[in-house]
């Protein structure tokens, strides 16, 4: 028989207040780093640029640790959030974001790689490429290996149990039990992906180009979040609208 993870909704209500925050101390790093961009000079202190960056990555690992916390207990979850708007768990891959997304951003934010530089993110590119099809396939393998329903509908069965019993109940079932096992363990391995493609990227650029690259990742995780924000708070004044239409047919 599966646990029962009585007061999970406890996890998830935290969870969600950590996220307030550390999006609100993204903001502040986000100034930070538009700051360096403009005000940077060959002569400046490059000692305090590096602070900056391991600041930055210190930010996005404490995400990545409490992140992983909730997949171990809400597992089905991950892959449609209670706390992200549809435009957010749209963007999602393997519950997070995809590793070649990482890349897109430095050749869209960093204009002057060198040819050594552009060379290695093409390898990167490549490599990256090729372990995202392997774990979507395993992915999709696993999930074809049992019984069990799209990841998609379990975690927004598992939703809808927090939103009306202020907790998530486990179904005691044998398949899930081992669906959620396997899951789990991709979901580690896709982290790594995550975390070693943007290592890879912060060892190739300088600190001049780590400032852009990360500027470049914060303003679009912002501008997706806010966005899906305002599409939803529009959401109910559309369908009220639609409704009134539909009354006058």
């Amino acid at each position: 028989m599966a646990p029962s993870f009585g007061g999970t909704g406890n996890y998830v209500g935290s969870f969600e207040v950590f996220l307030e925050r550390w999006f609100a101390r993204q903001q502040n790093l986000l100034e930070e780093l538009l700051r360096t961009e403009e005000t940077y000079h060959e002569s400046q202190d490059q000692d305090g640029i590096r602070e900056l960056i391991d600041r930055v990555i210190a930010h996005y690992q404490e995400y990545l640790s409490e992140n992983s916390r909730m997949a171990n207990r809400c597992t089905f979850l991950m892959f449609s959030p209670t706390w992200l708007s549809p435009l957010e768990k749209a963007l999602l891959w393997i519950a997070g974001f995809k590793p070649g997304l990482a890349l897109h951003l430095v050749t869209s934010s960093v204009s002057d790689l060198s040819e050594n530089q552009r060379q290695r993110i093409e390898r990167l590119k490549h490599e990256t490429k090729m372990e995202e099809k392997l774990l979507a396939d395993e992915l999709s393998s696993i999930q074809e290996s049992v019984a069990a329903p799209p990841l998609a509908e379990v975690a927004k069965e598992e939703g809808r149990r927090q939103l009306m019993e202020g907790e998530i109940i486990e179904t005691p079932d044998s398949e899930l039990e081992t669906l959620r096992s396997a899951v789990q363990s991709l979901l580690i391995r896709a982290d790594l992906l995550r975390a070693r493609t943007v290592q890879v990227v912060v060892e190739t650029l300088s600190p001049l180009q780590n400032v852009k690259f990360f500027a470049a990742g914060i303003q679009f995780q912002i501008r997706i979040r806010m966005l899906g924000r305002q599409r939803e708070a529009e959401q109910p004044r559309h369908e009220v609208m639609v409704g009134r239409f539909s009354s006058t047919l």
